[in-house]
């Protein structure tokens, strides 16, 4: 009697176990290494930027993955023997510019697509979408023609204008799924009422749209911060390069690279985009799981 008592007790605590063990293999185990190589890459840059050079070129003697003595001289080299603030300004401007333009395109586009429902609007949106997949490599060659005719090469003008051209159709594309949750009843009630497009628009549909907007601005804020083919061949003169082509078009001469300004660099240029992340990371989370309830 006392066996089977104990062998029932040890049952539950062996399936716990086991329950257990098999939750840190098969959760804690990849996510660990999951984290471990996506931050990585930030820890070394951090390292990199704040290691002084005598550290950084003599890994027999220090710790290539720990900093002994931190400097602060690759910053300062950045800042004030650079144009570092002046890629920063170029690149914010240029950014928040093509980010503001492109959410206006699309909120229309997507609205118009989604609400309006004229014969063909399906396609209308798949061919839009189509147009997002289209590579920037070769989309550059003709934009740079219509560049140089308009006289923008070399001006943050020519990125401002050309960035919408692969930020809104995906936009485009998120903003119609997200109407799509939206209840259309609001709508049709508001029409009753008399209330035209425009005021539906701007009254109800964006302020239950926000969630969406916010994530699609982060998208468009991101892929334009961080774009390079564009900015490398549409701007040349130093002052108005954006941060991801001026730190490596800069801070490299001939086969010497500044790693040390060149990870400061990085680390700096990588701040404005992860603050802005962590402002609005609730809406972009509630885009992704869902939109109104009815």
């Amino acid at each position: 009697m006392t066996e089977a008592t104990n062998s029932a007790t040890a049952a539950p605590e062996m399936l716990s176990w086991d329950s257990k063990s098999r939750r840190v293999v098969m959760l804690y185990v990849p996510l660990a290494c999951f984290l471990l190589i996506l931050l990585f890459p930030f820890y070394w840059m951090g390292v990199t930027a704040f290691k002084p050079n005598a550290e950084l070129y003599d890994f027999a003697q220090h710790n290539p993955f720990w900093i002994t003595s931190p400097t602060l001289d690759h910053i300062k080299h950045l800042l004030f023997n650079t144009s570092y603030p002046s890629w920063l300004w170029t690149t914010m401007l240029v950014s928040i510019a093509a980010t503001f333009l492109s959410l206006f395109a699309s909120t229309l586009a997507a609205y118009s697509i989604q609400r309006l429902r004229f014969r063909g609007s399906q396609y209308v949106g798949l061919a839009i979408y189509l147009a997002y997949l289209v590579p920037p490599s070769i989309l550059f060659i003709p934009l740079a023609t219509m560049v140089v005719q308009l006289g923008l090469f070399d001006t943050p003008f020519a990125l401002i204008l050309t960035y919408p051209t692969f930020l809104v159709p995906f936009c485009t594309w998120l903003l119609i799924g997200y109407f799509k949750s939206i209840p259309y009843e609001l709508e049709e009630c508001a029409l009753i009422d008399g209330a035209s497009r425009l005021q539906i628009l701007r009254q109800i549909t964006l302020p239950l749209a926000i969630p969406g907007l916010i994530s699609a601005g982060i998208f468009s804020f991101t892929l334009s911060w961080n774009e390079f083919i564009y900015a490398l061949a549409f701007i040349q003169s130093s002052e108005n390069k954006t941060v991801p082509v001026a730190i490596l078009t800069e801070l490299v001469t001939g086969d010497v690279y500044q790693w040390g300004a060149l990870m400061a660099g990085s680390l700096l240029g990588s701040l404005p985009v992860a603050i802005f992340y962590s402002f609005f990371v609730d809406y972009y989370v509630s885009s992704l799981t869902g939109a109104v309830k009815e």
